[in-house]
């Protein structure tokens, strides 16, 4: 017997139908239920609510399941963020360490070496910054220290940080300092740990050039710049600055010295040493007397 394929489809029809509009009724009489402002609708609305949402947590457990595997996530990607920055600040803790043993190291060196003498003659003199007389040609500085002060021409001044110029030019009551920024400052400088020579050249520039390098492989940008003291332009040893590349590929220094704050200098005095003319004088008497006698036994001998 042949079935009759529309009479699902003619039934089905209607009965969507009839559901639609019992939900569309069910909707309505919901919202006007709840839209009644009537004491006796309000206690039959309270009254439904609990009757009726207490037996609805089964059907949120899933959304609370859900909201807190969303949680779980956002803290365990935190946690992740966090352990890695803290790897990459303990990378940066053992740099530091190994930093401060070798400073460790070089500090007990230096306390050993206790009865090394200081120069007592590389004192200095402090002097207020009295007006900046820089411009894009020259760059320079006075300072209210001069003759009478015992201010002496080509004498290193610093800012307590590092080098900043030197000497040109003393009154009796001020002096001027040219920086080592300006485009005739000509400084001798060591590159540490290499120990390589150069010379730092001011080019009106926050960062002066790096000229005449030994050997450019040997040098990394951060490395330490001090005076050499070739000439006898500089004490040896004071800072200058670091290391630093330009983005044309030539190596600059950048300054240790605060130049945006230069309220107060110090000028060191480099009082010049005694000239030595007999060396021999410098042995005891009764030791050059025997050195002279086992010569000349020697040479007699021969």
């Amino acid at each position: 017997m042949a079935r009759d394929r529309g009479t699902g489809e003619n039934y089905g029809r209607p009965i969507r139908r009839i559901l639609t509009g019992l939900v569309v009724l069910v909707l309505l009489a919901t919202f006007l239920l709840w839209r009644i402002d009537s004491p006796r609708v309000e206690r039959f609305r309270m009254a439904l609510v609990d009757r009726v949402v207490p037996s609805f947590d089964w059907a949120m457990a899933p959304v609370s399941f859900a909201a807190g595997m969303v949680q779980d996530f956002q803290s365990y990607s935190r946690i992740y963020e966090q352990n890695q920055q803290l790897r990459r600040e303990l990378q940066q803790m053992k740099a530091w360490k190994e930093a401060a043993l070798q400073l460790e190291q070089q500090n007990a060196k230096l306390l050993d070496l206790n009865k090394v003498r200081l120069d007592p003659k590389l004192t200095h003199v402090t002097g207020i910054v009295l007006a900046d007389a820089g411009s894009p040609f020259r760059q320079s500085v006075l300072l209210n220290v001069g003759r009478r002060d015992g201010i002496v021409d080509g004498w290193a001044t610093t800012d307590g940080l590092g080098l900043v110029g030197r000497i040109a030019g003393v009154g009796e009551n001020t002096a001027r300092v040219v920086l080592l920024t300006d485009s005739n400052s000509r400084v001798p400088v060591t590159i540490q740990p290499s120990g390589q020579r150069a010379l730092v050249s001011g080019d009106n520039t926050k960062l002066p050039l790096l000229d005449f390098i030994e050997d450019d492989d040997q040098i990394r940008p951060g490395d330490r710049i001090v005076t050499s003291g070739d000439g006898s332009v500089f004490p040896a040893g004071i800072a200058v600055g670091q290391v630093a590349r330009a983005p044309d590929g030539r190596y600059r220094a950048r300054l240790a010295a605060d130049y945006e704050r230069l309220d107060f200098l110090r000028v060191l005095r480099a009082m010049p040493k005694e000239p030595i003319t007999d060396p021999g004088s410098l042995l005891a008497p009764e030791g050059a007397a025997l050195l002279i006698e086992s010569l000349t036994t020697e040479a007699t001998d021969g």
